[in-house]
Order: C-alpha cells, then structure tokens, then sequence
C-alpha cells in the first residue's frame, strides 16, 4: 500500500476528505521523524516500536564484483513489532 491509498482508506474509514486525510498522514509521518531525529523511540501501540540506532562503519563486499569496500557508520530506524501486529500475520 502506498501512500495515497493510505490516506484514501483513512478518508473511507473516517468520513473526512481525501485532501485532508492526506495532510493528516504527511503530519503524523513529519512528526514521526521528527522525533526519530532527536533520537527518540516512537511507539505505536498494536503496530510496534520504531527507534534510532547508530550502525558501526564495517567493510562491505561488492556483490557484482566481489570488491572489498567500506561502509561508513550512519544512523539508521529500527523497528520492533507488537506482539499483536506478530499474531495478526500469523493468523492469515
């Protein structure tokens, strides 16, 4: 699902427009990443937890090639599942 679909069954579900569904999302998506830029965990109950996490600089391996290279260190989310996120697949 994509972003314009998110914000039109959010609009079905709710009764609001579409435009203002879709300003709804893009404001909860800028503060989501707002917060994970000032390293702070954003949870999201039934859906789960994203977090801030500092990768460490390793070396790589080019798949094409099989090259040897660096990659440097950077910020990365990480995400954990609810439990009830992980029994929803599940059940399907």
């Amino acid at each position: 699902m994509h972003k314009p679909e998110l914000a039109e069954a959010i609009a079905a579900q709710t009764g609001i427009s579409r435009q203002t569904a879709a300003e709804v999302l893009n404001a909860v998506l800028d503060e989501i990443a707002n917060a994970l830029a000032f390293d702070r965990k954003v949870s999201l109950p039934g859906l789960g937890v994203l977090a801030p996490v500092q990768r460490q600089a390793h070396t790589g391996k080019n798949p094409a090639t099989g090259q040897a290279l660096e990659i440097p260190a950077q910020r990365s989310v990480a995400f954990r599942p609810a439990k009830k996120l992980k029994d929803a697949l599940n059940e399907v």
